[in-house]
């Protein structure tokens, strides 16, 4: 079952909500927030205008990327689950958060699966060669 907006028939398609919507401006305004007071330390300290342009430019661009990253590494929870396997047509997704998905863990990836064609973890022994 995949959940909804308050209000969404089931044929609707998914509308993200306001706060969904404003996510990415609240990263780029507090990496703006971090950059202009590196620039007024910059500029208090030294005067100088090309120094501070410089430190605000580079405080700006790495504070984005370490928040882009940061959020790229939370889990998502069930609702975005299922809201990318919806988007995506794959079906629900897993009927618990921390099931594994179907496929998930049938070999080890890269083919690094032992030669005799079971891979690792297996409860079924592996028939000897003719």
């Amino acid at each position: 079952m995949t959940q909804q907006n308050p209000g969404q028939s089931p044929r609707e398609p998914y509308q993200p909500s306001r706060r969904e919507l404003l996510r990415p401006a609240e990263y780029v305004g507090g990496a703006a927030i971090a950059a202009i007071f590196v620039g007024v330390v910059v500029l208090v300290a030294t005067r100088d205008w090309m120094l501070t342009l410089i430190g605000t430019g580079g405080v700006f661009i790495v504070v984005l990327m370490v928040l882009a990253l940061l959020q790229m590494a939370l889990k998502p929870d069930a609702f975005e689950q299922a809201e990318l396997a919806q988007s995506t047509g794959h079906g629900a997704g897993p009927a618990t958060p921390g099931a594994p998905a179907p496929g998930a863990g049938d070999a080890p990836a890269g083919g690094d699966a032992p030669a005799g064609g079971s891979a690792s973890g297996d409860d079924e022994p592996t028939p000897p060669a003719n």
